[in-house]
């Protein structure tokens, strides 16, 4: 099991909404990976900060209702195909491999010849365009993220909201546009999700934020927020998140995450400038007395006391 897999579903796990068998896989991997343990044990600590001062849990009708349409839901969602189920699940197709010996031939048949295939697509046909795929309507086709390898540039035309993007497949290739093209507004989310170059994922950040009032980019700043190394990349998607963190509760729980978890001061000092409007929500609050009582920084233990001291008694 891989640390991405257990990562992504650790706050399900917390919530207790993983099945039993993906729980016990998790716990498996947890109980021998450090890291995924620190990261299991700080979504703990968060969620025990966010349920302090809560409102009232809701009733077990809604609960149950709720758990009927996601099961109704899930039972209905397009299931994956053949092959991407083979893609992500090699664990599950070995074993059956193992004991059906016709499969693991054919398998083997389907990737001899795949194999033949793709030379010839390589050494026979390399393509020589610089952009994307033009089709018949005359407009450039959309890069999908299985085709792309990394994205090795992000240039904006000053004064301007045109935008170049060099990005790398077999070879380098180029996409220019508008930030209002979907074309380039796919590539600027995988550069920020995926990217090698920390200065790449910066720039297309920095571009993101003009469109942070799509849900699709909100999301892409949180989960750089939250996952990046980089704390400039970190930082920067923070501040384009600045604006949501009233309305949008998922915003704010991102943005406390960072004040809480995040290991570098400056964005953890800009995280708390952020709730400040805020201050007086009772997830808020919540965190800010847990920091006043026991922040390592003196700075931000300072400031939570300032904020919470400007805060009218609780009745």
């Amino acid at each position: 099991m891989k640390c991405e897999w257990v990562r992504e579903n650790i706050v399900l796990q917390v919530y207790g909404e993983l099945a039993d068998d993906a729980r016990h896989e998790l716990e498996q991997h947890v109980a021998r990976c450090a890291d995924c343990a620190a990261e299991l044990k700080a979504e703990q600590d968060f969620h025990a900060l966010l349920a302090q001062d809560r409102a009232a849990d809701p009733s077990p009708n809604l609960v149950a209702a709720s758990r009927m349409r996601l099961q109704e839901a899930l039972e209905t969602a397009k299931q994956g195909s053949f092959w991407s189920r083979l893609a992500f699940d090699p664990a599950n197709w070995l074993l059956q491999m193992k004991f059906s010996p016709a499969l693991a031939s054919a398998i083997l048949i389907v990737g001899f010849v795949g194999g033949i295939g793709t030379m010839r697509e390589i050494y026979g046909s390399r393509p020589t365009t610089t952009a994307g795929v033009t089709n018949s309507t005359g407009t450039t086709a959309v890069p999908t993220e299985a085709s792309i390898a990394s994205i090795s540039s992000i240039v904006q035309d000053p004064g301007t909201n045109q935008v170049s993007i060099k990005y790398n497949t077999l070879s380098t290739q180029e996409a220019q546009g508008s930030l209002n093209d979907q074309k380039i507004q796919q590539l600027l989310l995988y550069a920020a999700r995926n990217n090698y170059n920390s200065g790449v994922r910066v720039d297309s950040v920095d571009l993101l934020a003009q469109k942070s009032g799509d849900m699709q980019v909100r999301e892409a700043l949180m989960y750089t927020l939250q996952n990046d190394t980089n704390p400039g990349v970190r930082l920067k998607s923070l501040d384009a998140l600045g604006n949501y963190v009233k309305n949008d509760t998922n915003v704010r729980d991102s943005v406390l995450r960072a004040l809480v978890n995040d290991s570098n001061s400056g964005v953890r000092i800009e995280a708390l400038r952020l709730i400040e409007p805020v201050k007086a929500d009772g997830s808020v609050r919540g965190v800010l007395m847990a920091l006043a009582a026991k922040d390592q920084s003196t700075y931000i233990k300072s400031q939570a006391r300032t904020m919470l001291a400007q805060l009218p008694e609780i009745d």
